[in-house]
């Protein structure tokens, strides 16, 4: 009876023993990939990226550009909203479509930037009368607070000319990075 208590003892303990190495990987993996949260508003440095944006045929492309200003890398998914703003921060014309790329998850270090290009669309062919606008509304994906960035630009009361693309790695580089 004592021998097979102690068989069985034994055969526990090398169970446990094969598991715990499996549980702390498994508890590993999930701390590096929750490691990292969602950015928010407040932990974003949100602005759009020097020089003339490229171009083609009836739109200008600029890279607007999310720097991670917190203390912890975050992640971004999906597409920025972005609309214009007048007097009084008050929305001006249609928000940005989305041009429906296919985009994954993108985590920004502490200090690191990710980007969004936004394509401006010549407002005359796409309405006979334009609404001045003071600037650009930027919400990251996923969050309920905008950024603005002052950017005076012409919009259409019922079409938009805004088009955004969704957040990708790096620093976006006007006239080289596409959507």
């Amino acid at each position: 009876m004592i021998g097979r208590r102690v068989r069985v003892a034994a055969a526990a303990t090398f169970v446990c023993a094969a598991a715990i190495p499996v549980a702390f990987a498994g508890a590993r993996e999930r701390a590096h990939t929750a490691s990292a949260a969602r950015c928010t508003s407040s932990h974003l440095a949100v602005w759009l990226g020097d020089g003339e944006g490229g171009g083609t045929a009836g739109r200008t492309y600029y890279p607007l550009e999310f720097s991670n200003i917190g203390h912890a890398s975050c992640t971004l998914y999906g597409y920025p909203g972005v609309s214009a703003w007048g007097l009084g921060g008050v929305q001006v014309g249609v928000p940005a479509t989305k041009n429906n790329t296919a985009h994954g998850t993108v985590t920004i270090r502490t200090g690191g930037t990710a980007h969004a290009i936004v394509a401006f669309v010549d407002w005359g062919a796409l309405c006979s009368t334009g609404k001045k606008a003071l600037g650009l509304k930027v919400y990251p994906p996923g969050q309920t607070r905008s950024q603005t960035i002052d950017f005076p630009l012409t919009v259409c009361a019922s079409r938009s000319v805004l088009v955004t693309g969704p957040v990708r790695a790096g620093v976006g580089i006007p006239g080289y990075t596409s959507s």
